[in-house]
């Protein structure tokens, strides 16, 4: 009661990740280690695109992009848990829930729209790799970047105004270890049923079940290109490409369709919180090792970089 006694009427109270789990301090120190080992990877995998003539290509542009998006995603949850918890305080302030809402919907939206268009890079770089180079030019690269933090930015900013709008009850305890959406509506003393039923219907349509179609069609015309090719090493090759998009894509849009196409009443804030574990702080981790190490450009940009660093 004490802690309760300290904080604001406005203020949110963040129970964290799992708060009856017996040895939390471990988890938070192991998600911490998690968020500076994504923090490296992805800060290195830019710097490498940015620096290797090699890398100055559409599709490492548009990774370098996604490196971007998850640096700022793991970051928009991470460091105030742990210094939540580092400081045995557990609220947050109502502007302070709004922003971070803002920016863990505005860059989840940004990472969604962006993976489709990559699938839409592999699809011209397999399926029509003579016009490649006309069809990916510089300006429909970046015109692909400004469309994904747009598009996920114009999307949040509606949700978390309209989310936020709701009064809330009680102690307004948000049972999860950043604010997210669902978790912040059933703080609400209003019926938010129908507001619930249109984020499914309208948000996740457009930026989940629209974008997975998307890339699901566009593998499918990938698939049976590859399928028609007569060079085995052409096929692998292709295949090796696509692997690691297909990766990231399956870590990303698992969770995030069962969270936010079922968040109504189907599970429980144990099982959106491990989901949310997943989404925002572990994949942000595993995407640039996954394109890394299963990238030889990368590679050998990354062991040319070391050599430089070596010789220096």
């Amino acid at each position: 009661m004490a802690k309760r006694n300290n904080i604001s009427t406005t203020d949110f109270i963040l129970l964290g990740l799992f708060p009856e789990f017996q040895y939390a301090s471990l988890l938070v120190y192991l998600i911490l280690l998690v968020y500076l080992i994504a923090l490296t990877g992805n800060s290195i995998l830019t710097f490498l695109i940015w620096l290797d003539v090699h890398l100055h290509t559409p599709m490492y542009f548009l990774l370098s992009q996604l490196s971007l998006i998850d640096l700022f995603y793991i970051s928009s949850s991470v460091p105030k848990m742990v210094i939540n918890h580092s400081l045995g305080k557990h609220s947050i302030s109502f502007t302070g829930c709004g922003i971070q809402m803002f920016f863990c919907l505005s860059l989840g939206g940004a990472e969604c729209l962006l993976l489709t268009f990559m699938s839409y890079d592999q699809f011209v770089a397999i399926c029509n790799p003579l016009q490649y180079t006309v069809i990916m030019n510089s300006k429909v690269c970046l015109l692909i970047a400004v469309a994904s933090w747009t598009g996920g930015a114009l999307n949040s900013l509606i949700q978390t105004i309209y989310t936020m709008h709701f009064p809330t009850c009680g102690l307004k305890e948000i049972n999860h270890f950043f604010c997210e959406m669902p978790a912040v509506l059933k703080l609400s003393c209003e019926d938010t049923s129908d507001y619930e039923m249109l984020v499914v219907v309208v948000t996740s349509i457009v930026l989940l079940v629209v974008p997975f179609s998307l890339i699901i069609a566009s593998y499918t015309l990938i698939f049976l290109t590859v399928l028609r090719m007569n060079s085995v090493k052409g096929r692998k090759k292709a295949l090796a490409t696509c692997s690691s998009h297909l990766t990231v894509v399956s870590l990303f849009f698992g969770p995030n369709i069962f969270i936010y196409m079922t968040f109504t009443s189907s599970h429980s804030p144990e099982q959106d919180q491990a989901l949310s574990l997943f989404s925002n702080i572990l994949t942000p981790m595993l995407n640039p090792l996954i394109y890394s190490l299963r990238n030889k450009e990368v590679v050998a940009a990354l062991m040319k970089l070391m050599g430089r660093c070596g010789v220096s």
